[in-house]
């Protein structure tokens, strides 16, 4: 176990060190776990969330032909007719993407969301890089809101035989839902403080871009519609949702095609597809598998369940801020499916109910990606979707952003839940 906790640490401070580099060294590690045994040759193809890599996929190419419609400009012009300055800007795309992805998977919404808030940037002339941050962090914080919001929403769901409107009223109590909600405000005038010297104002032109086609923004919409639904269908394959994005991807390309009829409809929107974010997260889901595989995250549970001893305030308290630390860091999914029964053992030991210590989990672990650029998967995204236009992302562009975010969301949604379900 200690030879795997030390090639994780290591790794990670590799790749805040060097960051142009980070696809290159979590694959370099992961090839280090599988080649010394520490991920069996058998576990690896198991580690592998191939239903995220193909959402990435096929939701980037489908939105590169969303560009092309120009849609994205009209979006653009319509958010800007109605905002007074970049400060306000940049609080309204980070609400707009948390409100799709409250409903929609995080990664998928900073994909589609990533290239209106590009394009207002670039109206304005203005730094794009922390409109994409503060996109990311949003949209990882609506994750927990609703069932359908994240994989670690649906793990708990699941395990405590949640419906959806559950979420919003559970035991005869307010629920998980506005303990995020709660989080959102405060954060959204965190956002509006951090921005606060971004008093440009807003050019009112009256003039609206003209979109080509209309045929993208469909499949888009169609996207996001599937996605939702596909979420209420028990028992599903575990790749449905990537299933979902690339097959409508691949309906676009053959309408792109018979549209233009040349081979540069299919490959310049495959083009668009950003290898090195898959490449990051393919490693990372090695990593984490490695370290699982290692008894690392279980170890990691166990300490922190001994840590809340039989005071249930002070589990409670163990657990939301135990795992913000440690979804910085990793891939919050195993770590929520393994605190999982082990919270079901304590509530059963301590004879209390676990609800409060499962809601603290997971607003814990879903809000804890914010603090690191690489904490979580819609993170990478859009620092990939920067990445591409040029753009390079600093640790300290993160970190102004998705510290403070994070404890502005957490705290007030650690105060509700304690207070609905703990006293």
């Amino acid at each position: 176990m200690i030879p795997a906790l030390i090639l994780f640490a290591v790794t990670y401070v590799l790749m805040l060190v060097f960051s142009k580099y980070r696809p290159y060294i979590a694959l370099g590690s992961a090839m280090i776990f599988i080649v010394t045994g520490m991920l069996p040759l058998g576990q690896v193809l198991g580690n592998i969330d191939f239903n995220v890599l193909l959402m990435i996929a096929g939701t980037m190419g489908l939105v590169a032909l969303f560009i092309e419609s120009r849609m994205p400009e009209l979006l653009a012009d319509l958010i800007m007719e109605k905002v007074p300055n970049v400060q306000w800007a940049a609080v309204a795309m980070a609400l707009f993407s948390g409100v799709i992805s409250a409903f929609v998977d995080n990664v998928a919404t900073v994909l589609m969301v990533a290239p209106v808030a590009l394009e207002i940037c670039k109206k304005l002339k203005t730094n794009p890089v922390p409109f994409i941050i503060g996109i990311a962090v949003s949209s990882n914080l609506q994750g927990a809101a609703t069932l359908v919001g994240d994989t670690t929403a649906i793990m708990l769901g699941s395990a405590l035989d949640m419906s959806f409107m559950d979420f919003f009223w559970y035991k005869g109590r307010p629920s998980i839902f506005f303990a995020v909600e709660l989080g959102a405000i405060l954060s959204a005038a965190i956002l509006a403080f951090l921005f606060r010297k971004e008093k440009a104002p807003i050019p009112k032109t009256g003039q609206r871009t003209e979109v080509t086609d209309l045929v993208p923004t469909y499949l888009l919409f169609g996207t996001i519609l599937l996605l939702i639904v596909a979420s209420f269908i028990p028992n599903k394959p575990d790749v449905t949702n990537g299933l979902i994005c690339v097959t409508l991807m691949v309906i676009g390309l053959i309408y792109n095609l018979a549209r233009k009829k040349t081979k540069e409809a299919v490959i310049g929107p495959l083009k668009e597809i950003d290898f090195e974010t898959i490449g990051l997260l393919l490693g990372l889901f090695l990593m984490i598998g490695g370290i699982a595989e290692q008894g690392v995250i279980k170890a990691a549970a166990d300490l922190l369940a001994k840590a809340g001893g039989g005071n249930i305030f002070v589990l409670y308290t163990v657990i939301v801020w135990a795992s913000v630390f440690i979804s910085a860091f990793i891939d919050n999914i195993p770590y929520v499916a393994t605190m999982i029964p082990v919270i079901a053992g304590l509530a059963t030991a301590l004879n209390v109910d676990p609800t409060v210590l499962y809601f603290g989990l997971l607003s814990g672990a879903t809000l804890g990606g914010n603090c690191t650029p690489i904490g979580a998967s819609a993170n990478i995204t859009g620092i990939g979707i920067l990445h591409r236009e040029g753009y390079t992302v600093k640790n300290s562009d993160f970190f102004k952003i998705g510290i403070p975010f994070t404890l502005a969301a957490i705290i007030p949604a650690y105060i509700y839940l304690w207070l609905m379900y703990g006293v």
